[in-house]
């Protein structure tokens, strides 16, 4: 059957017989019209700053462990500091039903709230000057993932200069003829592995300047960018099985072995994998067949200029840039190693990249391709600036949980949450459960910091109602990343600013995913309630 082709951006785009052509424009309906990136979280921090001055302060205490005295640090709500023995006795005297090495060994290396220990205290509300230096605070706290992502666009910056990336996209996709949705899927699988097992969310940043060019090439837009990698890593992560900063450390300050649960939750991994890449590839089939029903169309053009490869005056794809391209693509497997077998954080990420950034630029300045000294090191220059934005933002959107904890109300918060689900029973106690977990990702967007703040609190209200505590985790886990799908106080607004796409756009295609996790979450938490109640 024939078909037409069109010419947009750059890029070839294939459309099929009676499909709508790319240049005819699409019925404008509602759309909801959302700010930047940086506008919202600059309103979210006055909030949160306003919202100190309306809810009650309070706090529980808080327990850890000190290496260097071997002993356990107890800081009360009124901020006195306590050493306690590090024993067994300690815990049970404070009612935590935690086991002692989990401290000494580090297994819980944050600290942990002390149930029924809660306290109103004195009023600390933001004033005016609370809100940029909060802001600027919290993008200091961030230093580590922003040199990390300044020295990745370095490194793409790098690898671009020397023809590399075009010559070898149009390898490709000479070789991904009608097989395209193949590499959406194994990416997709990628990161739902990589999030359930390690947790692969900031470090995802590393994918999109290397696979957006290719799925763009491929007929797909900025959605299924978004969608195989930030998507299905947060489905991955929602039904983690022992990531170490969600369920592991959840388990760990309830008190139990990550086990529990564990096949519950790969379950849930399963049917959560099997719902995410069917819904790309419907969306994926929807816009091959039409190219102006993108969620994102209206902005394509700008997206494709600033993102796609051009194909006209390709160079030749030689054995230097074969070389090149094999070493950047390489880099995202010893990332991911690294990650997961040696515990790199992103100081030690970010090195690697750069190791493997002078090593490209020393093969590219000699040779038949040769490149020049300064022309890569401005490229270097050019690609750390145009991540300037993704990197602020990320440091911003953590300014407003300073706010909200130097303020004192994120434990008055959690403390009425518990206040709330106590005295409840069965299926209505887990339910509500889960929905406050969903509104404390908001508030609480760190998995790790969540799971140390609530879990001592919650876990004991499972005793209560007879049910085992994995349950609570399961809510904890399912709960709080729904909101994180969407949540501008994590890492989405960091995603969407790096491909430049709306807010509104993005909601539009993941709302169904945030309704599908808290619907089948809902049941499954129902089924383990009354399996084990």
């Amino acid at each position: 059957m024939a078909s037409t082709v069109e010419e947009t951006a750059g890029a070839r785009v294939e459309t099929a017989p009676g499909a709508t052509s790319p240049g005819k424009p699409k019925k404008k309906g509602f759309r909801l019209k959302v700010p930047s990136a940086f506008t919202v979280l600059f309103i979210l921090t006055i909030v949160a700053a306003i919202a100190t001055w309306l809810i009650p302060a309070g706090s529980y205490s808080k327990l850890s462990y000190d290496a260097d005295s071997s002993s356990l640090v107890m800081v009360t709500p009124q901020g006195k500091s306590e050493n306690l023995p590090a024993e067994q006795s300690t815990l049970d005297e404070l009612g935590l039903e935690l086991q002692i090495d989990q401290f000494t060994s580090g297994a819980l290396s944050k600290a942990i709230s002390v149930p029924n220990s809660y306290e109103s205290v004195e009023a600390n509300p933001a004033g005016p000057a609370d809100v940029p230096s909060a802001m600027v605070r919290g993008t200091i706290e961030a230093v580590d993932i922003m040199v990390f992502i300044f020295v990745l666009g370095g490194l793409i910056g790098v690898v671009r200069a020397t023809g590399s990336f075009e010559s070898g996209l149009l390898a490709l996709t000479q070789k991904t003829k009608s097989k395209e949705f193949l590499l959406v899927f194994f990416v997709s699988i990628f990161m739902l592995a990589g999030g359930s097992l390690c947790g692969l969310e900031e470090e995802a940043v590393a994918f999109y300047p290397i696979l957006v060019p290719i799925f763009l090439a491929l007929g797909y837009d900025s959605i299924i960018c978004v969608g195989a990698i930030f998507l299905a890593g947060s489905m991955g992560t929602t039904f983690s099985t022992i990531n170490p900063f969600s369920s592991v450390i959840a388990s760990n300050a309830a008190g139990i072995p990550f086990t529990d649960g564990i096949l519950w939750r790969a379950a849930g991994l399963v049917v959560g994998s099997v719902v995410v890449v069917g819904y790309l590839y419907w969306y994926a089939k929807k816009i091959k067949a039409d190219p102006s029903a993108s969620y994102t169309w209206e902005d394509h053009e700008e997206f494709n200029r600033r993102w796609a490869m051009t194909t006209t005056d390709t160079k030749a794809f030689t054995w230097q840039r074969r070389i090149i391209l094999i070493l950047f693509v390489a880099a995202f497997p010893i990332m991911v190693w690294g990650v997961m077998a040696q515990g790199w954080g992103f100081p030690a990420m970010a090195a690697m990249f750069l190791t493997i950034t002078v090593i490209i630029m020393f093969i590219s300045a000699f040779g038949p391709d040769k490149v020049g000294e300064k022309q890569l090191v401005d490229a270097f220059t050019e690609g750390s600036s145009s991540l300037v934005g993704v990197s602020l933002i990320i440091g911003l959107a953590r300014g407003i949980n300073l706010v909200m904890n130097e303020g004192l109300i994120t434990d008055s918060i959690l403390n009425s949450a518990s206040n709330l689900v106590s005295g409840m029973s069965g299926p209505i106690f887990i339910i509500a459960l889960l929905l406050i977990f969903f509104v404390l990702g908001f508030i609480v967007p760190s998995s790790s910091g969540l799971a140390v703040l609530s879990m001592p609190i919650f876990a004991p209200l499972a005793d209560a109602v007879g049910i085992p505590r994995f349950i609570i985790v399961c809510a904890y886990q399912w709960g709080q990343y729904a909101m994180l799908f969407l949540a501008p106080t994590g890492l989405v607004m960091a995603t969407l600013q790096m491909l430049d796409m709306k807010y509104s756009h993005w909601l539009r295609f993941v709302w169904p995913m945030v309704a599908f996790v808290l619907g089948f979450g809902g049941i499954m938490l129902v089924a383990q309630v009354l399996i084990y109640g």
